[in-house]
């Protein structure tokens, strides 16, 4: 084993985990902005740790001269979906990039392991910016849902535990509950249209709610008290009766007295 310095052969790693998630975490938030849905459900990213890169380095026949080619999920994203079908269009997403090179694809979804994982993987080359220049790093992304990131968590622990030797009675129960996970990821495909709209529902009550509690915050700011305190009652009243169209009409009403209040304040000034 060299005497490399780990901390400094990580940085550009750690460096390109953080990135990869910040942007993966605002192409999420822009698909919610403008399609109302985003097949990404959460990011999450990881560097493999120094004892994981030399038990990897060992299995694979890696020398130490040769670890920033030979093993390739040094650094590792994770976006986890809520549908099968929305693995597809993630990856999609990906290969359409311009700031970063996709080297290659594994899906174990179509050929899954005989141990029952499923996950989407793509291995791609990443340019980060360091001290001394540009580094290109490549990063493993692993696209799952849910439930193949339940099941893959489990048997990752017990592999750990097993040092990858499962006994047999575990690895056939594990293979059970892959074939559960599938299976719950179809009937989730099945009534994908039906969450979605589900969902759609709750995003547009809540931002409603949103856009009327904080004009109702800048009528007391203006200090038009007895208005904002009005307008709060009957809020609430709606609320309680869950009724959307009215909400949305109250808003409409509010967006009104705000502009006119905002119209005095300014008349005001001149």
């Amino acid at each position: 084993m060299d005497g490399r310095d780990w901390g400094t052969f990580l940085l550009p790693y750690e460096q390109t985990v953080e990135e990869l998630k910040v942007k993966f975490k605002t192409l999420r938030a822009e698909l919610k902005r403008r399609e109302e849905y985003a097949p990404i459900e959460f990011v999450t990213g990881r560097v493999k740790k120094i004892s994981s890169i030399l038990e990897k380095a060992k299995r694979l026949n890696v020398s130490m001269e040769d670890l920033e080619i030979g093993i390739e999920d040094i650094a590792g994203i994770r976006i986890m979906c809520q549908f099968v079908e929305d693995i597809h269009r993630v990856a999609e997403l990906i290969r359409a990039r311009q700031d970063l090179k996709l080297i290659y694809e594994k899906d174990y979804i179509t050929n899954y392991k005989e141990s029952g994982y499923r996950s989407f993987h793509m291995i791609v080359e990443y340019p980060v910016q360091t001290a001394l220049g540009l580094k290109k790093v490549l990063a493993e992304i692993q696209i799952r849902t849910l439930a193949m990131n339940f099941w893959a968590t489990i048997e990752h622990s017990l592999n750990y535990k097993y040092k990858e030797s499962l006994p047999d009675e575990m690895r056939e129960r594990l293979k059970k509950a892959a074939e559960a996970a599938f299976i719950l990821d179809n009937e989730m495909s099945c009534i994908r249209q039906e969450i979605m709209e589900a969902q759609k529902s709750f995003d547009e009550r809540s931002n409603l709610t949103s856009r009327v509690l904080n004009l109702i915050q800048v009528l007391y700011y203006y200090r038009r008290v007895n208005e904002a305190a009005q307008f709060q009652q009957r809020f609430n009243e709606l609320w309680e009766r869950d009724d959307n169209e009215a909400l949305k009409k109250l808003h409409a009403e509010l967006l009104d007295v705000v502009d006119a209040a905002n119209k005095g304040r300014r008349n005001d000034d001149v």
